[in-house]
């Protein structure tokens, strides 16, 4: 490890040293003109205008025309694809989880719920269903990409300035604020190995008359649904040699073996693509399988449509008082199949029933197939997702002072409308016939015909079984800030400037499951779930730019935020400072220190209880039942893992974050700017569940003796871990479900560098040229969950799925009527399915080019992955490539056009 931290930091400083020597070597050029540093402008961290962009903490700019010359195709897909993104995310193209249809990012590895978004400086209404089941977050997905003119991201703490959340940084998603004339602009794209069309059709505009400006945009996408069977890679599980899954199968559980259907099976050898076969179990029995079960009918993108729109409106009063309003609305219409439609009998008793005709306790169970159903789409979720921002205010001068201020309502609501699929009841006795009652034992008893169970179901019988459930799930967040900025006096190195904001804001959300999930409509489903929550806040800030020498600057900012929900009451005060040193105009030395909060999650803080399972589950104690280390364990890191059931817990207290900084800028001339910062963050009474494996691998030692089974802690454990018992009739000692809450956790630290160089040059003959870098590396990241364990190191911990370093780079060039661009990022080593840290560093690359036809008019064309590149990871069998952190796409080839009206 340390040689390969010696190696890398080695590049980075070759790379530093090559663009050192070209910017000595090329002609010289003042950094910036007057002109342009007489322009104060407002960077996102800051409320006080200045000249230079570069401040005390470092911002990662990306406008617009980056975003498109490096093939990104949203917001998301550009935010995702930032180096400071270090964290493992599961997003809309990731499985059966619980937010599909929404995309987050993770910044410094410390999760979604740790960052700030804004749009055009405002807050955003939370996704109305938790990130996993548990922390909130704000959707990506649902950005207008048409009018985007760049994208700030402060790397740093900022609760000083923005309140609650901002820990690991804050994104502010910035709207063009003036436009001429319309645009019109198409685009198109396919995946070279099929499937996954993405189409986009967007509007843009504005209008300029005397005191009025007007800005407006409309956009149309769909993106085709693309399934594993559209891949050949992953289209059967028996590929790396695996057993095929069982479609039918009838066990005798007296004696746990498996009846004989090997004149069942040819009855079902068309379904799933013509591959079910008998499968001889070795023991006498068989059932009927196929390695298509579960892979060739999942999705692994999602299917989406959407149209999205914004308008902005500003009136001038007068020269010193402007009132504006926007308006930002968006739908989308979101599919994914993840899940197998399955039946096993008696499933909302014990899986298991009495069968009176052989006297025996059997099972059954089944895989409804494509063909039966109608078509693997039949069995699609979908949500229906609806997003509203408004903005109304007023800023100009007060009075005929040189003070300014802003006024701002801001209103964020999201409904999110999901529609699964279900059976309904009635399902077992469709199978079974009519139940006969019950053992003493409670194990329902039936005299089924085996017939009906033997023979295949037709579209008709399907759909008289199924019907759907929705549920309608909302929130919401509301603010109105008054703010003002102006010079205090004059001190000897310039003017003392004050900024002050006052806050008043609610939020809330509601998610409401079908009411007939309680009622018996649906089969082996029982609870119908309603959860609403709302909390008030106030904050009072300040924020001062001390001018100490004419050469040192600094910042400092303090706030007070107060949050209030039902009896509970928690305030909180945060600061931070900076220093800003410039020995010469070409040189920055910045050093920064903020403190920051994140309120509990409202999920955490009102959901009586949620349900949902760990991707991935290590069961210690079985692997010890069975003598097997964990390396060849068949129940380590089993998918899909255990369930779960988490309950709130109203007496959390607030997160309390710290971050520091030290960096330089040098810009030489006007042909290159680096800058190179050390940051660090740390998280105390951090919110988070009690970690499940850490419970598992603690019961293992209390069942073993390790630890006393007596002891409280112990008890504890038990009651929270709940199993078969061990001489259960069918699966003895596995585990039901793990009982978690949420916490105040003792800490979570994080440390890296940041590393930024920018490079244009200009030739008489080729054109103009630009090179950009950007490197982030993860120095440390450390976890405890309670003050007396051994930090655990996230790092280089096995099974870490976190990027410990990223870096992009890009190469622009432009001639004339030509423009084209190659952009490459680099993403580190990670573990593998396995847990084992043995997947290399990948690169993937994507190329645009573009060709001007008139003033007007322009073509061009994207290639996604150029290389074709997909990610291979064969350890733990199917999926075969690292879900969340790559994708097995493959090259996709988009063109499109652009027509501008005057």
């Amino acid at each position: 490890m340390k040689h390969t931290h010696t190696r890398i930091t080695s590049q980075v400083v070759l790379a530093l040293a090559t663009l050192s020597s070209l910017a000595w070597a090329a002609e010289d050029a003042p950094a910036s003109s007057d002109a342009a540093r007489s322009e104060k402008i407002v960077v996102t961290g800051s409320r006080i205008a200045r000249i230079d962009k570069e401040g005390p903490t470092s911002v990662t700019v990306l406008t617009a025309k980056e975003i498109e010359q490096q093939g990104y195709k949203s917001v998301f897909d550009a935010l995702n694809n930032l180096t400071q993104n270090t964290g493992f995310v599961q997003g809309d193209d990731y499985g059966n989880t619980f937010t599909p249809a929404a995309n987050a990012v993770s910044l410094r590895g410390l999760g979604p719920n740790h960052t700030l978004v804004l749009l055009n400086g405002h807050r955003l209404s939370d996704y109305p269903i938790a990130y996993q089941g548990t922390v909130n977050f704000v959707n990506l997905s649902d950005i207008p990409a048409g009018l985007v003119d760049r994208v700030e991201v402060l790397n740093g703490g900022a609760s000083a300035i923005y309140g609650s959340d901002a820990i690991a940084g804050v994104i502010n998603i910035i709207l063009k604020k003036r436009v001429t004339g319309l645009d019109i602009s198409a685009r198109t794209g396919s995946l070279q190995d099929g499937g996954g069309r993405d189409t986009k059709v967007a509007l843009s505009g504005g209008l300029n008359a005397d005191h009025l400006s007007v800005v407006y945009a409309f956009d149309v996408n769909r993106r085709a649904m693309l399934w594993s069977k559209d891949r050949a890679f992953m289209a059967d599980t028996t590929l790396d040699g695996s057993d095929p899954y069982s479609t039918l199968k009838r066990v005798d559980l007296n004696k746990g073996v498996n009846y004989g259907l090997d004149a069942v099976c040819g009855a079902f050898s068309r379904t799933f693509d013509g591959s079910v076969q008998t499968i001889q179990d070795g023991e006498g029995g068989s059932y009927c399988g196929t390695g298509k079960l579960r892979p060739t009918y999942w999705t692994l993108q999602t299917q989406k449509q959407g149209v999205s729109g914004f308008t902005g409106v500003t009136y001038e009063l007068d020269p010193d008082h402007t009132v504006f309003a926007e308006l930002q609305l968006g739908r989308n219409v979101t599919e994914n199949n993840t899940s197998t439609v399955s039946w096993v009998s008696s499933a909302p008793n014990k899986r298991y029933f009495l069968n009176q005709n052989t006297g025996k306790i059997e099972q059954w169970a089944k895989q409804f197939s494509p063909e039966e159903i109608g078509g693997a789409e039949r069995w699609n979720r979908r949500w229906a997702d609806t997003s509203l921002n408004v903005a109304l205010g007023s800023r100009g001068r007060l009075g005929q002072s040189g003070w300014h201020y802003d006024a701002v309502y801001a209103a964020s609501g999201y409904d999110s409308r999901a529609r699964t699929p279900r059976f309904l009841t009635g399902l077992d006795e469709f199978f079974l016939g009519p139940k006969l009652g019950t053992t003493s034992g409670g194990v329902s008893i039936y005299a089924p015909d085996p017939k009906q169970f033997y023979t295949p179901v037709t579209t008709t019988q399907f759909d008289a079984l199924t019907g759907q459930s929705e549920a309608r799930n909302k929130s919401w967040n509301q603010t109105a800030s008054l703010s003002a900025t102006g010079e205090l006096l004059n001190l000897p190195a310039g003017p003392l400037t004050l900024a002050t904001v006052g806050e008043l804001g609610q939020q809330g959300y509601v998610n409401a499951a079908d009411p007939r999930l309680a009622q018996g409509v649906f089969y082996n489903n029982s609870k119908s779930n309603y959860v609403s929550g709302a909390r008030t806040r106030y904050a009072l800030g300040a924020e001062f730019n001390i001018p100490i020498l004419s050469q040192l600057t600094g910042t400092l900012a303090g706030r007070y935020d107060r949050y209030a929900f039902a009896d509970t009451r928690i305030g909180k005060f945060t600061s931070n400072g900076g220093l800003e040193y410039r020995p010469s105009s070409s040189l920055l030395l910045r050093a920064n220190y903020a403190t920051s909060f994140r309120a509990p999650d409202m999920n955490y803080t009102f959901a009586s209880q949620v349900n949902g399972y760990y991707a991935s589950t290590t069961d210690y104690y079985r692997c010890e039942l069975a003598g097997q280390p964990l390396s060849k364990c068949k129940f380590a890191n089993y998918s899909p893992g255990a369930n779960y059931t988490q309950t709130k817990n109203k007496d959390l207290q607030p997160e309390n974050g710290q971050s520091w900084g030290l960096g330089v800028v040098w810009a030489p001339n006007s042909k290159l700017d680096v800058s190179l910062d050390y940051w660090k963050i740390q998280i105390n009474d951090e919110v988070t569940n009690l970690d499940a494996g850490q419970l598992l691998h603690q019961e293992a030692q209390c069942r073993n003796g390790q630890l006393s089974a007596t002891s409280t802690q112990c008890q504890d454990i038990f009651r929270r871990i709940v199993r078969n018992p061990a001489d259960a009739t069918f699966q003895p000692n596995v585990i039901t479900n793990i009982f978690v809450n949420p916490i105040n956790a003792a800490d979570e630290v994080t440390s890296g560098i940041d590393l930024h160089a920018n490079y244009r040059w200009r030739t008489e003959e080729l054109g103009r040229f630009a090179t950009q870098v950007r490197y982030s590396r993860v120095l440390t990241h450390t976890y405890r969950q309670f003050a007396g364990d051994d930090a655990q190191d996230l790092l280089h911990a096995e099974g870490a799925t976190d990027w410990p370093s990223r870096l992009t780079t890009t190469l622009t060039w432009s001639n004339q009527a030509w423009r084209a661009a190659l952009a490459g990022n680099l993403y580190g080593r990670i573990s593998n399915a396995a847990g084992k840290r043995s997947l290399p560093a990948t690169w993937l690359f994507n190329g645009s080019a573009g060709y001007e036809i008139s003033k007007r008019a322009s073509v061009s064309v994207t290639v996604n992955n150029l290389f074709n590149i997909t990610k291979r990871d064969d350890s733990a069998g199917w999926p075969f490539y690292p879900v969340g952190n790559f994708t097995p796409y493959g090259r996709q080839i988009s063109v499109g056009g652009e027509y501008h009206f005057n």
